[in-house]
């Protein structure tokens, strides 16, 4: 952690990457936080001198920036699911429901959070896995097994051994956005990688994949506002 001196200061995350080929500067939309990113080898005294040469641009993307707050998780508060805003209501009875707009949570108010989550999880499990299986029956293809996981570097992955990652996550966003992360990540059971060929299948099995794709790049990193801490 490095401190740009103000006015106001600013905090600086340094991280090295064996990737990083230069020096990079990058902010968060959703908190603000900055990451200066370092070739391995690269000195200190190089990365400092490369941060004050970028400290006005730095500012003023930050000054622009309307910085969004986290919002907690607990009864009163609202949020998306499955892209429709609910509101997170007391209720009696032992599981989580929805009633008309209501997302009616039992329990203590300290447990809502952890509540909601887990309840949020096991419908992204559920939507996830109607969806990947409907779409490698498409591609003619079988996937090994389903993982969800909180990222936020990407929304979906598949690995070589046919695994599908998911950010569990997905469960706030609207179903036709779940359903394109689906068919984009069973894709990679036909192509790995992003060529022409893997965006003509992901086409044939999810034509309008654009306009959802669009909606994860504008949208996708407000799912990440939400904190389910207790």
């Amino acid at each position: 952690m490095l401190l740009l001196p103000g006015p106001p200061p600013v905090e600086i995350n340094m991280r090295r990457s064996a990737r990083a080929k230069r020096f990079s500067l990058r902010v968060s939309r959703l908190d603000g936080k900055v990451t200066l990113t370092l070739p391995p080898r690269a000195k200190d005294r190089d990365a400092l001198s490369f941060l004050h040469d970028q400290e006005g641009w730095l500012r003023t993307v930050l000054a622009s920036m309307p910085m969004a707050r986290l919002v907690p998780v607990s009864h009163g508060a609202e949020l998306p699911v499955l892209g429709r805003m609910m509101r997170i209501t007391p209720s009696e009875g032992r599981g989580v429901r929805v009633e008309g707009d209501s997302l009616l949570v039992p329990g203590r108010p300290d447990q809502a959070g952890a509540r909601v989550a887990a309840w949020l999880k096991a419908l992204a499990r559920d939507r996830l896995a109607y969806s990947s299986t409907h779409y490698a029956g498409l591609v003619g293809r079988s996937y090994a097994r389903l993982v969800l996981r909180d990222t936020r570097s990407r929304w979906g992955s598949c690995s070589h051994d046919g695994t599908l990652m998911y950010s569990w996550r997905l469960a706030m966003a609207p179903r036709e956005v779940l359903d394109y992360v689906a068919a984009h990540e069973v894709a990679h059971l036909v192509e790995m990688n992003h060529s022409a060929d893997f965006w003509a299948v992901v086409t044939k099995i999810r034509p309008g994949w654009k306009a959802e794709r669009d909606w994860l790049k504008r949208d996708g990193q407000t799912l990440h506002r939400y904190s389910f801490a207790g």
